[in-house]
């Protein structure tokens, strides 16, 4: 009897364990969401103060990382998890290192604002980067709500997102380069521009990337090689 006693609360503390890992991954992508929205706004803004303050901040991410982490490990060594609840784990160590990485990103974002607010601000105030960024904090925002849900039709929605990111990224580069070419005085500035729709389509990548653990997590499938179609047919989309 009182072993079956210390069985029930035992899974109720691994439980416990496990929701409460859930939700550090969910507070760590609201401050990388926090630090994407502050390095666009530095970006449109021309504030340079405003972009290196997410640079500073980066030590946040990576503190919350190290503790999530660690946090995994203890985990897999002291309850030996199986099936369904390996693959959360699998999962939440793979979405902190993209989310890592996002903030990684945010942080060159905001890097580069502050050598844009140096330059003349264009009469659009970078429209296409603030199109591009408003397009992949939607993307960022909408991984980590399919995550919160488990809901893998909603991450499947944000994989294919990242096509149309990659088109306006592509867009982006082929007109500074056209921009450069007219007159070599733009050419830093329009380097830094490139570089930082670079970075924004990088984070649409790890925001695809984190969808497609969700779809790892729900259906114990690993889609992250598929291409859009088959990865459709492989979920009977």
């Amino acid at each position: 009897m009182e072993s079956e006693k210390f069985s029930q609360h035992t899974s109720r503390r691994f439980n416990e364990e496990l929701e409460h890992l859930r939700t550090e991954v969910l507070r760590m992508g609201g401050l990388v969401e926090s630090q994407l929205d502050t390095a666009i706004e530095a970006i449109t803004s021309g504030d340079s103060e405003m972009g290196l303050n997410v640079a500073r901040d980066d030590y946040k991410v990576n503190a919350l990382e190290v503790a999530i982490d660690e946090e995994c490990s203890r985990v897999l060594a002291t309850r030996a998890p199986a099936a369904g609840d390996l693959r959360l784990i699998v999962a939440i160590i793979k979405t902190i290192t993209d989310l890592e990485r996002i903030g990684d990103e945010a942080e060159k974002i905001g890097l580069l604002a502050s050598k844009l607010a140096a330059e003349q601000q264009p009469a659009d105030h970078y429209s296409e980067l603030r199109s591009l960024g408003e397009h992949v904090q939607s993307m960022v925002h909408d991984a980590l709500d399919t995550f919160s849900r488990l809901d893998s039709d909603d991450a499947l929605q944000v994989v294919e997102e990242d096509k149309l990111v990659d088109e306006a990224y592509d867009m982006i580069t082929r007109q500074c380069i056209s921009l450069m070419m007219e007159d070599a005085r733009t050419i830093r500035r329009f380097m830094n521009v490139s570089w930082t729709a670079r970075a924004l389509e990088r984070i649409g990548d790890h925001a695809k990337n984190i969808a497609e653990y969700v779809i790892y997590l729900v259906h114990g499938r690993d889609v992250r090689h598929l291409k859009l179609a088959e990865l459709k047919q492989e979920l009977g989309g």
